[in-house]
């Protein structure tokens, strides 16, 4: 919990104390988990089949999660947003059967929404004419109005530049809809038809989980039930005491990282601070030392609620702790974890802990960042057995007008490289977001005036180590009519991390053609005008590396520049690896290997670092970036 908020009262029900272990009948325990699971899935299911935007339906850009009367989250396939913001402000004994809240306000939702594209809707589950329980599905909308298209404006300042903030409101009343309310959002968004049948997507799915819920208090009995909530809660706590928490030493560890650019002032290291004390089964993380907030949105405001948002967030770095992959993806994470985790936030006015208005809509950077930066404090504290770093989320996209003269938005999240682990590479491609993916180009060309005319991987952008970075995106886009380009991209000069002896990936970089030459956008663009045919290439961020690249099998990166991973000259620059062209394929000269290994070794000034940041870092520690791009 937050040093600051332990003494504040919750505005939210806070369950009894216990003295001793619950006690529940296994069978029913597995049926009601099995459940959750279920329902979960299933809402998650229902909205995609349903929704209308891209964002929500093709990029699976979307959440639930579930929720008991204390607010605690009970099912961790993925993250969620929190409930705890409607019941401060809606009490469970003023909530009716049908009744639906929403919100977004950035604020105003107990840290659990970053910025104001996500819109949450929230409904109670009735049992026995009491609130049992709380279910949620928050999405990334198209646009929620403000300055730019999209609601993401790089350049903003304040978020009333950023659209229409949403404190918790009770939209639906006992099954009724408040029209009025839902005019006034409408009215706020360019894309209404879409926004509002995203909205109604969600908000029935939800609706029709809640009845899925009630029927399992109706068959087993409030009391039974929330036996069973605990245990589930128990459960996930207990395997970080019991079998994660071990394998870190007790002791205080440190670690930093930096976003590097917040789309308004010059490029700096904006800095994120942690300490980590380990102490038996219990774990603090203390935040001082962090930046003040930024002129631009790339704050975060996580110093709510005890901090269980970010608790709950980044606490899933730690299954790489587990004995096996196969046991690291069986650890689900729930709100149990929250009883292992204290955080010390530093006063207002960081870059976790802003004030309103300070502008958020890139606070992926941070949210982001936060997770290499627990990822980073534990590496050090058991000997780099942590995944290197991975990519980070960014969004591109266009806007303007079709041939026709229609208005269009273009928005797509696109994945990056994972980083590599002790046991193997990094994956290809992948999205932080869970489930998330790219649209297909069939879908773009088809609904916008743009090609896709490349989308491979990005040769060479994994970071080389014994265990590879998985690479990133290269994807190039040629527009059919003059529009405006809009980009929300972290890392453009500092890679993904390596580990372990491990070289960190390259950066994410966007390029257009100008008069011959490729421009370089940045990573925080609002709307570069683009002319009909101009294209724009998209790289993004390649995952760190893992171990001493020299230590890597030379078979292995045979085998990846045949598959066009990684590239001739890399092969023998960064792993000391000799290729000979045969036919089709690549034989290893092992005696050229040897010797060329052995000169490399000889060269270095210094053992390889435990964690490597590249030569973005070293850059822009000199100065050598100049102003904003």
């Amino acid at each position: 919990m937050s040093a600051r908020a332990s003494t504040e009262r919750r505005p939210w029900p806070t369950p009894p104390a216990r003295t001793r272990p619950v006690e529940v009948d296994p069978i029913v325990l597995q049926i009601v988990e099995g459940t959750l699971n279920s329902i979960e899935r299933e809402i998650e299911f229902a909205i995609e089949r349903t929704a209308r935007s891209p964002m929500i339906r093709e990029a699976h850009d979307y959440r639930v999660g579930v929720f008991d009367r204390y607010c605690r989250k009970l099912t961790g396939r993925s993250y969620s947003a929190m409930p705890n913001a409607v019941v401060r402000d809606f009490p469970p004994e003023t909530m009716r059967p049908g009744d639906v809240f929403l919100m977004n306000d950035t604020y105003l939702t107990e840290g659990s929404i970053g910025h104001l594209p996500d819109i949450c809707s929230t409904v109670p589950v009735f049992h026995d004419g009491a609130v049992v329980a709380y279910i949620q599905a928050f999405g990334h909308h198209d646009d929620i109005g403000g300055r730019v298209p999209g609601s993401m404006p790089g350049t903003a300042v304040t978020v009333f530049e950023e659209g229409l903030a949403i404190p918790p409101i009770r939209l639906y009343s006992a099954g009724v809809r408040n029209d009025e309310a839902f005019k006034i959002i409408r009215r706020n968004t360019r894309v209404p038809e879409m926004l509002e049948a995203d909205l109604d997507s969600e908000m029935q799915a939800i609706v029709m989980g809640a009845g899925r819920l009630e029927e399992l208090f109706a068959r087993f009995g409030t009391e039974t039930v929330e036996a069973c909530f605990q245990a589930i809660l128990d459960k996930c706590r207990d395997i970080y005491v019991k079998e994660l928490l071990p394998k870190i030493a007790d002791g205080e560890y440190a670690w930093e990282d930096y976003v590097e650019h917040d789309g308004v002032s010059d490029p700096k290291l904006h800095r994120l601070a942690l300490k980590m004390t380990k102490r038996g089964g219990r774990i603090t993380l203390d935040f001082g030392g962090t930046a003040p907030q930024s002129s631009g949105p790339i704050n975060w405001p996580a110093d709510y609620a005890d901090g269980a948002f970010l608790i709950k967030w980044i606490a899933p770095v730690l299954r790489s702790l587990a004995d096996t992959p196969e046991r690291a993806a069986e650890i689900f994470v729930n709100e149990g974890v929250c009883e292992v985790f204290d955080v010390v936030f530093p006063p207002k006015g960081t870059l976790i802990t802003p004030e309103w208005p300070a502008a958020t809509n890139a606070r992926s950077f941070v949210l982001l960042r936060s997770l290499g930066l627990l990822a980073g404090v534990v590496a050090q504290a058991v000997g780099g057995r942590m995944p290197a770093d991975q990519e980070t989320i960014r969004y591109t996209g266009f806007y303007g007008r079709d041939a026709d003269g229609r208005p269009f938005l273009s928005r797509e999240v696109l994945g990056g490289g994972s980083g590599g682990r002790h046991y193997a590479d990094g994956s290809d491609v992948i999205h932080i977001v869970p489930d998330s993916r790219n649209q297909p180009a069939e879908f773009t060309e088809n609904r916008f005036p743009v090609i896709v005319e490349k989308l491979a991987l990005a040769t060479d952008s994994g970071g080389a180590g014994k265990r590879r970075g998985g690479l990133g995106y290269e994807k190039h886009y040629r527009v059919l009519v003059d529009c405006h380009t809009i980009v929300t991209a972290d890392r453009v000069r500092l890679g993904c991390y390596g580990v372990n002896g491990g070289r960190a990936g390259k950066p994410f970089c966007v390029t257009v053609d100008l008069h011959g030459r490729a421009k370089d956008l940045g990573g925080l663009v609002d709307g570069e005008p683009l002319a009909a045919g101009q294209v724009m290439r998209v790289v993004t961020t390649g995952g760190g590396g893992w171990g001493d690249p020299l230590e890597r099998e030379p078979e292995r990166v045979a085998l990846d520049v045949l598959q066009g991973k990684v590239s001739p000259e890399a092969a023998r620059a960064d792993y000391g690896v000799v290729l000979v062209p045969r036919d089709d394929e690549w034989d290893v000269d092992e005696a050229a290997t040897g010797r060329l290994r052995a000169e490399l070794r000889a060269a270095r000034m210094e053992p390889p670092p435990m964690i490597d940041r590249g030569p973005g870092y070293e850059k822009m520690l000199r100065g050598e970036f100049g102003p904003r791009l």
